[in-house]
């Protein structure tokens, strides 16, 4: 898909600027984007296509703001969230019975995501799946504790991390010293004295009731899949799914390995079980991509 003449942002100086323009494109009813889905999918009108692009650049702007911490340029997460916007406008389909900007959140989150994986190869950051739990995870649980990038983690804030994400505490230590190196960007945003980051100021949250919405409508219709998606698993399946997905922080595998009398490693199994399970259901349903 190509959308001509939409807002741009070369350089993190002009960003104040690029909020400015996308704020004047006007929020679309339920109606109207529903209107100009049609359009799009059934008579590949690129003016349509751009109605509904346009009015979602705020919510572009929101998840993009929430990866800064990464020390990567902004105008760079901007673009690539763009990138998921567009492939979420050209794979949405408004019979579903849901809003554009629910199914194009996890579009845009799953584009950054991956730019911000490969922008930091340079360390060689592991892929399993653990790694990038820990790696997407490791600043803002780092936050809560008020822990800052370029301290030191203690054995016990070590040890509390490790337990909370279920990885090895060398894991921990290893990713914060690539995460706290000398790769990061000079964009990388800074904290000022009451604690907030100076990019949190720059977007009026007067504007931001879409990606309010958008959270809720979310929240509310993922939460009504799971629980019918959870509904097919065996009973010990929907109770460890539960413990280590649902639980916050989750359980362990050594403390369910004990509850159940059975070895880590069969925990970790019925949990891959239950999660290929809850995963299918949840793409069939249209709530993954």
């Amino acid at each position: 898909m190509t959308i001509s003449a939409m807002p741009s942002l070369l350089s993190d100086a002009g960003l104040s600027r690029y909020i400015q323009e996308i704020q004047k494109f006007p929020f679309l009813t339920a109606d109207q984007e529903l209107s100009a889905a049609r359009q799009y999918r059934d008579h590949g009108n690129l003016k349509a296509a751009h109605t509904l692009v346009t009015s979602h650049l705020r919510l572009v702007l929101r998840v993009a703001l929430s990866y800064r911490g990464y020390g990567l340029p902004m105008a760079d997460l901007i673009a690539e969230g763009n990138m998921g916007l567009m492939k979420a406008v050209k794979k949405f389909d408004p019979e579903r019975g849901f809003r554009l900007s629910t199914y194009a959140m996890w579009w845009v989150k799953a584009t950054i995501q991956e730019f911000v994986l490969k922008s930091w190869s340079m360390v060689k950051m592991g892929t399993t799946a653990s790694q990038k739990k820990l790696f997407f995870n490791l600043r803002k649980l780092k936050n809560k504790m008020r822990v800052f990038d370029d301290v030191a983690l203690s054995p016990d804030q070590a040890k509390h991390i490790a337990t909370t994400l279920d990885v090895s505490v060398d894991d921990v230590h290893q990713m914060n010293a690539r995460m706290c190196g000398g790769d990061q960007s000079l964009n990388a945003a800074v904290f000022d004295d009451d604690g907030q980051q100076a990019m949190d100021r720059l977007a009026d949250p007067q504007d931001n009731h879409d990606v309010a919405y958008a959270q809720r409508e979310e929240a509310d219709l993922r939460g009504q899949r799971l629980k019918l998606a959870m509904k097919s698993l065996k009973q010990r399946e929907h109770d460890i799914f539960s413990a280590r997905y649902l639980q916050d922080p989750p359980q362990t595998l050594e403390v369910l390995s004990q509850t159940y009398s059975i070895s880590r490693e069969r925990v970790r199994q019925i949990e891959k079980q239950a999660y290929d399970k809850i995963k299918a259901l949840m793409v069939a349903s249209g709530q993954l991509a």
